[in-house]
């Protein structure tokens, strides 16, 4: 009875199975082949050479004093600096080396900077969803598009929302407005004459600029069919230290240090004062 029993749950299983759909495998021929490692190509500022961020009166003052902070030995309003992500675009300069994952729903891009980076990109044609919580990297939908209608994908098309601040550009300080309702706008794809140079098209509209400001971050291609990929923690090693408005830093004994000239110390309120 046993027996007869087994039979005939295989054979229900059996029936079952070949009930079922084929599962499609994923063709990855469909898409740019964007498999290995991107380096940085160029310098990681937002601004080209002798161009002036579009910003507003009231964020060009920001920026101004971002510049002079730094130019007194502080980090200006760069939070990456105390081991914040750079988060979204400010992630797209390549720091470090990018890898991108395609698959039919869902393009991944991971960067090795600040505990590993990474965005989500969601290519299954979904829509903004009504609640999400705001992150460094923002909410990303996206859609590949065949601009030579030749049955091939070339262009990745990203629009980017739901952006958690403070953030900035780059490491200059060039400001977002604080009210965090930035969106930014991509389109990457690699280079028509070159293979190995991938571009990315960004367009950011935000409160705090005069118009949209739309600037090409460009990565290159490691040769190396077996790159090294490294592992960045922020905290390693991080010298500098944020007391309410002021950063100071480490000395190598493991002393507080001013970062600049006539720093005033932090406020020792909450600590037992020594006697002389």
């Amino acid at each position: 009875m046993r027996t007869r029993f087994l039979v005939g749950t295989l054979a229900l299983a059996a029936t079952l199975l070949m009930a079922l759909p084929p599962a499609r495998a994923f063709d990855d021929s469909k898409y740019p082949d964007l498999k290995g490692q991107w380096q940085l190509e160029g310098r990681p500022r937002w601004a080209v050479e002798g161009q002036k961020p579009p910003l507003t009166p009231e964020y060009q003052a920001v920026y101004d004093a971002n510049l002079a902070d730094m130019a007194t030995g502080g980090q200006g309003d760069v939070t990456s600096a105390f081991c914040l992500p750079q988060g979204m675009p400010m992630m797209m300069n390549f720091y470090d080396p990018m890898e991108i994952i395609v698959t039919p729903t869902i393009t991944y891009i991971l960067i090795s900077h600040v505990n590993d980076s990474y965005r989500r990109i969601y290519t299954d044609g979904r829509t903004w969803p009504a609640d999400v919580e705001t992150t460094f990297a923002g909410y990303s939908i996206g859609k590949w598009t065949d601009e030579d209608a030749n049955g091939r994908y070339n262009t990745l098309e990203i629009e980017t929302r739901f952006l958690r601040g403070p953030h900035v550009y780059d490491s200059t300080g060039v400001p977002f407005h604080k009210d965090n309702q930035a969106v930014i706008k991509e389109r990457i794809a690699l280079d028509k004459s070159d293979p190995n140079l991938l571009l990315d098209e960004v367009t950011v509209i935000d409160h705090a600029l005069t118009r949209p400001w739309t600037t090409i971050r460009k990565a290159r291609r490691n040769s190396d069919p077996q790159p090294v990929w490294r592992h960045e923690v922020c905290a390693e090693g991080n010298a500098y230290v944020r007391v309410g408005r002021e950063i100071y830093t480490l000395s190598a004994d493991g002393r507080l240090m001013p970062v600049k000239k006539n720093q005033p110390p932090p406020d020792l309120t909450y600590f037992k004062q020594r006697e002389n």
